[in-house]
C-alpha cells in the first residue's frame, strides 16, 4: 500500500490520499474481500467461490445450499464455507445474505485477528456503523437480523456480545460492496473490503472501482487468485490529493444525489458539483427551437409525464412484456422530444430502455438510432472516463454493428475500448471481449471501405446462413453501475 495513506479529510473524517503522482488507468490498490457471499436470489446460479455465472453448478453435498463450478472451486472455497456449512446443517436452512456475510466476517476475524493481511489499513472495529443514524424501520430489520444471527451462530463457536454483532451488521449495511459476475454486468453478491471503506465519495470522482475475478481456471487450487477489487485512477492525480469514488450515479440531479447519499450513507454531500448544482440545467433542460426556449410549463408537463411512466415501464420490463415497454417508451418520446432537450435525463432513460429492448427484439435500425442519441446525451453529462459512459458506448457500438452501420459501430467500439482500458484495465473479461469486437469491426470496416457493395453482399449472405438466436435479456447499464455500494433494502 505504498501508493496511499490515511489522512483526516476536512468535513469527511478519515480518507485516503495518494502518496505519489498517478495517471489515468493506474491501479491505485487492489484488495481481496474480508468476506463475500452470493445474493439469496442467485444462490443456485452463481459459484459461491469464484462468483462466476455458470449454466451447470455442483451443489455442496452437506448443506445443499452452496453451489460451485466444479470440485476445484469447491476446494478453493472450503476454508470460508467450512464453518458456514456446519452451521447451516444444524440451523436447518440458509439464513439471508446479510447474516451469512456477517457470520463469515466474524469467523474469519476470530481465526485471524482484526488485521487479516499486511496491507489492511483499518480494522472492522474502526469502521463506522451508523446505527444511531438509522431510521426506525431499518432498526427493526436490524434487530430481526441480529436475533436470527444469534439463533444461527453455533454454540461451539466463540460467543460475542449483541453490541459486537450489531456493529458488524451496521458496517455491512453502509459499507458492503456489490460483487459482480465475471463480465461485470450483473450484481451477484456482496462483500466487505476494509481499505475500500476508507475511500470517500465525490460526485465527480478521480477514481473508480472494478472487481477483478483473478485466475480461477487452474486445476490446482494453489494457483487460484482470489477475486479482488481494484481502485483505478480516472485522470491524473497529484501526490497528496484525496482519492474519491462516486457512491451514486452522476446522471441524477444534485438534489436527488444528496437525498440518496443521506438515506443510504448518512452524510450530506458538499462536493463542488452539488454545491454549484453543476450540469443540473442540462439534465432537466427544455428544448430550444431556433433560439427560443419552449415554455417552462410545457417542458415540466412532459418531464412529469416521463417520470410517472418510468415506474410502469420498469414493471412491464420485469414481467417480460417488452411490446408494452416499446409502446409506452414511444409514447413518452413522442411527447418529450418536441419540448425536452437532448440531455434531459428522463428522455435519455427512455432512449436507453427502448434501445435495449429493440435490440433484444432484433429491430437493430431503431435500436442503433436510439442508442446513438443516448450516447450523445451521456457525452455531455458524464466524466469522459466514466464506466457507465464506456459501457453505454460499447452497447451502442455493438448495436450499430448488428444493424450494419459498420463505420459508426467501429468508431463507438474503439471509443468504448479506450474508456474501459482506463476503468476496467486490459485483463478484465469485458475489455478482452471488446478488444475482440474491435478487431472484428476493424476488419469489416476495411472491407467496407474497399468495396461497399461486396461488404453488404457478404453480410447479407452471412446473416441468411446463420440460424436465428435470441440475444440476452436487456439489462440497464445504469442499474448495474450507479450503486457502487450494496445496501440491504
Amino acid at each position: 500500500m505504498e501508493t496511499v495513506a490515511i489522512f483526516d479529510s476536512p468535513g469527511k473524517g478519515r480518507g485516503l490520499k495518494a502518496c505519489k503522482e498517478l495517471w489515468a488507468g493506474d491501479v491505485v490498490f487492489s484488495e481481496p474481500s474480508l468476506a463475500a457471499v452470493v445474493f439469496d436470489s442467485l444462490a443456485d446460479r452463481i459459484c459461491h467461490s469464484c462468483f462466476r455465472s455458470q449454466p451447470k453448478l455442483q451443489r455442496c453435498g452437506q448443506c445443499k445450499f452452496a453451489h460451485y463450478c466444479d470440485r476445484t472451486c469447491q476446494r478453493a472455497g472450503w476454508a470460508e464455507h467450512k464453518d458456514e456449512c456446519g452451521a447451516m446443517k444444524v440451523y436447518g436452512k440458509a439464513p439471508n445474505e446479510s447474516i451469512r456475510l456477517a457470520a463469515r466476517m466474524v469467523w474469519r476475524l476470530d481465526k485471524e485477528g482484526s488485521l487479516v493481511s499486511d496491507t489492511q489499513l483499518t480494522t472492522v472495529e474502526e469502521l463506522e456503523n451508523h446505527i444511531s443514524d438509522m431510521p426506525e424501520d431499518d432498526l427493526k430489520e436490524l434487530k430481526v437480523d441480529i436475533h436470527n444471527f444469534l439463533d444461527y451462530w453455533p454454540r461451539n463457536s466463540k460467543q460475542h456480545t449483541v453490541d459486537d454483532i450489531s456493529h458488524i451488521f451496521g458496517v455491512v449495511n453502509c459499507n458492503g460492496f456489490t460483487v459482480s459476475d465475471q463480465k461485470g454486468l450483473q450484481a451477484v453478491g456482496v462483500g466487505l473490503f476494509p481499505n475500500l471503506c476508507l475511500v470517500n465519495h465525490d460526485c465527480w470522482p478521480n477514481c473508480t472501482v472494478v472487481l477483478n475475478h483473478g485466475n480461477q481456471s487452474a486445476v490446482n487450487t494453489m494457483f487460484h487468485s482470489q477475486p479482488r477489487i481494484e481502485l483505478r485512477a480516472l485522470a491524473k492525480i497529484a501526490e497528496g490529493e484525496e482519492l474519491t469514488v462516486a457512491y451514486v450515479d452522476y446522471l441524477n440531479v444534485s438534489e436527488v444525489r444528496q437525498k440518496l447519499l443521506k438515506a443510504q450513507y448518512f452524510f450530506d454531500c458538499t462536493c463542488e458539483h452539488c454545491k454549484n448544482r453543476t450540469k443540473d440545467d442540462l439534465k432537466m433542460a427544455g428544448r430550444e427551437v431556433e433560439g427560443v426556449k419552449v415554455p417552462e410549463e410545457e417542458s415540466k408537463e412532459a418531464s412529469d409525464y416521463c417520470f410517472e411512466m418510468m415506474e410502469k415501464i420498469s414493471k412491464s420490463r420485469l414481467s417480460g412484456d417488452y411490446h408494452e415497454v416499446v409502446t409506452m417508451c414511444r409514447d413518452c418520446i413522442k411527447r418529450a422530444e418536441p419540448v425536452l432537450a437532448d440531455t434531459h435525463i428522463y428522455l435519455l432513460r427512455m432512449y436507453s430502455t427502448l434501445s435495449e429492448v429493440q435490440a433484444y427484439l432484433q429491430f437493430f435500425d431503431d435500436a442503433a438510432d436510439l442508442s446513438r442519441q443516448m450516447v450523445d446525451g451521456y457525452n455531455k453529462i458524464y466524466h469522459p472516463n466514466n464506466a457507465a459512459l464506456g459501457l453505454a458506448t460499447m452497447r451502442a457500438g455493438v448495436t450499430h454493428w448488428q444493424g450494419g452501420y459498420i463505420e459508426v459501430g467501429h468508431g463507438m467500439v474503439c471509443k468504448a475500448y479506450a474508456i474501459l482500458m482506463i476503468t476496467h484495465g486490459p485483463t478484465h473479461p469485458i475489455t478482452k471481449d471488446l478488444e475482440a469486437m474491435r478487431m472484428q469491426t476493424e476488419m469489416e470496416f476495411r472491407m467496407f471501405k474497399q468495396n461497399e457493395y461486396v461488404y453488404h453482399s457478404m453480410r447479407e449472405a452471412a446473416l441468411k446462413n446463420r440460424p436465428m438466436t435470441m440475444m440476452n435479456e436487456p439489462m440497464s447499464v445504469q442499474d448495474n453501475i450507479k450503486n457502487l455500494f450494496h445496501r440491504k433494502k
